[in-house]
């Protein structure tokens, strides 16, 4: 018999979530309660405390946009840092210090 992977809305998620934090009932209670595998539900639960924290952040979440900008600068510091390096290793070399 084959079973369909079934998907659950944020707030489903959110729901079960916030209840295994409560541990007021066992992930066993829980699972039998919203029909949900109690590995899923402490996957669910990590992941809720693991991203609370951008709740209070000011920032909120990144964009796609913010972290291409980001990038384009760790490359450009990147390739600076690159010729830095060149430009001392030519001039310990005329210096003698290598």
């Amino acid at each position: 018999m084959n079973k369909s992977r079934r998907k659950h809305s944020a707030a489903f998620k959110a729901e079960v979530a916030l209840a295994a934090i409560k541990e007021r009932e066992t992930l066993s209670e829980l699972s039998a309660r919203y029909g949900v595998h109690p590995t899923v539900i402490s996957t669910w639960k990590n992941e809720f405390l693991k991203r609370s924290e951008e709740i209070f952040s000011k920032q909120g979440p990144r964009s796609e946009a913010d972290f291409e900008k980001e990038r384009r600068e760790l490359f450009a510091k990147i390739g600076e840092l690159e010729m830095q390096r060149d430009w001392l290793k030519k001039k310990s070399k005329q210096l003698g210090l290598e």
